[in-house]
């Protein structure tokens, strides 16, 4: 047996937690132990689930710092981690310990920040991945595929968690960058 990292990203509103949770599913469907993770900075919908836009969700430990993880995974054979942009850079060396110790290891977050710019860690776990699934959802200016999410007020902070009231999802054509 050997480690398998499986990454999930794309804009918001395109279904990634939807995927991470079919995922989870489909492994405890077929008897193994796991472990799902969620940023504590992520309340949105819950603290002790990952949740979907559209009311999913499954329960979840909520941590504050990424290097957690490892001692949550404990006796598990897949450890999934929604929102995994909230973590950062920490996140990779989370991922290569968990790899060395030949697990299942299933992320899934923004991959792209509302200036248009790479989030961490994906530029580091892409070269990774055994997997990459990059979901597009569907603009709200004109119905093409999303690629990108739009900040829908102004702020010069990179992370401000929020749903449908703060972000929209948009195609290339119709995003624009927030203003730094």
């Amino acid at each position: 047996m050997s480690g398998r990292l499986e990454v999930i990203c794309g804009p918001m509103f395109s279904g990634k937690t939807t995927e991470l949770i079919r995922r989870v599913e489909a492994a405890r469907g077929a008897q193994r132990r796991v472990v799902v993770v969620k940023p504590t900075c992520d309340d949105r919908y819950a603290r002790d689930a990952i949740c979907t836009h559209y009311g999913a969700r499954l329960a979840a430990q909520s941590v504050e710092d990424v290097r957690a993880v490892l001692a949550l995974a404990n006796g598990t054979e897949v450890i999934a981690i929604d929102e995994v942009h909230f973590f950062g850079a920490p996140t990779v060396n989370l991922v290569a310990q968990v790899l060395a110790l030949d697990l299942r290891i299933i992320v899934s977050g923004c991959d792209i920040d509302h200036f248009g710019d790479p989030f961490d860690p994906f530029h580091a776990l892409l070269p990774m991945a055994d997997e990459i699934v990059r979901m597009t959802g569907i603009c709200s200016a004109c119905g093409n595929p999303s690629t990108h999410t739009q900040r829908l007020f102004a702020s010069r902070e990179r992370i401000s968690v929020g749903g449908h009231e703060q972000y929209a999802p948009r195609c290339a054509g119709c995003f624009t960058p927030s203003a730094r």
